[in-house]
């Protein structure tokens, strides 16, 4: 018998699939998505997330169990969008950081109110952690995003999630490069060399004694970055492909 889940090959009479755990009578039919999920809840009731065997093991269950497709049109959706930020993900990961191509981009006005927003929350730590809370701002987000389509178990939701983080790595990176130059054009229409105390990474490095590394700690978020969009992609295109051989597996079935 085949897997109508992962497609997989395996002697007639079982319940359970040998290769991705599913169980056959769960994933039959129009209520294939349900039961999907009502099968994900049934496995964490036997996880613990209070130890760390157990947390990896909720974090595995949630990154490499990929939920049938619903439909085609719904796959295709998410192809049309993976196709998106691949190629724009590749145009931002090629950018020098000098040009400041992420930071003129579009996301760089839907990251900016999170990064402003960092300021006010962290202000209350004192003033080193307020400067750093508009970075820890902008990253936060994305990663509240990611965890959440995890929980929800929506795979390819954290995907975007993910990817938004990365792009986020990138998006600070010509900002704390320029902490020494002090040449962007910051919100208010001035650059760090034109206001005393303006310039976030100015600020934060000249505290810690790191001013002349800045280059190089712009290049460290840029690789980061970079890693967790690649990450995104590939996690991403294993979901879509996934998804599109249960689609094909039904369309034989029926």
């Amino acid at each position: 018998m085949i897997c109508p889940k992962c497609a997989y090959k395996q002697a007639e009479g079982k319940s359970v699939c040998e290769r991705c755990g599913v169980i056959f009578a769960k994933v039959r039919g129009d209520g294939d998505v349900r039961a999907f999920h009502d099968e994900v809840q049934e496995r964490e009731t036997s996880v613990s997330l209070s130890s760390p065997d157990g947390a990896l093991a909720w974090l595995k269950e949630r990154v490499l169990t990929i939920p049938p497709g619903e439909n085609g049109i719904m796959v295709a959706g998410r192809a049309a969008f993976y196709l998106v930020l691949l190629i724009w993900g590749g145009r931002l990961m090629s950018s020098p950081i000098q040009s400041n191509y992420v930071g003129e981009s579009f996301l760089h006005l839907i990251n900016l109110p999170f990064h402003e927003a960092g300021h006010v929350i962290f202000s209350p730590l004192g003033r080193f952690i307020q400067y750093l809370g508009g970075t820890l701002g902008q990253w936060l987000v994305p990663f509240i995003v990611l965890c959440a389509f995890l929980v929800k178990g929506n795979p390819f939701g954290a995907v975007v999630g993910l990817w938004w983080l990365g792009e986020s790595f990138l998006g600070i990176a010509p900002y704390m490069d320029d902490a020494r130059a002090g040449q962007l054009m910051l919100l208010g229409g001035v650059t760090g060399s034109e206001v005393e105390d303006y310039h976030d990474w100015e600020v934060i490095l000249s505290s810690l004694g790191w001013l002349r590394y800045d280059h190089l700690i712009a290049r460290i978020s840029f690789t980061i970055g970079s890693i967790f969009m690649i990450l995104s992609l590939v996690w991403g295109g294993y979901i879509l492909w996934r998804q599109y051989k249960d689609l094909r597996v039904k369309k034989t079935h029926h």
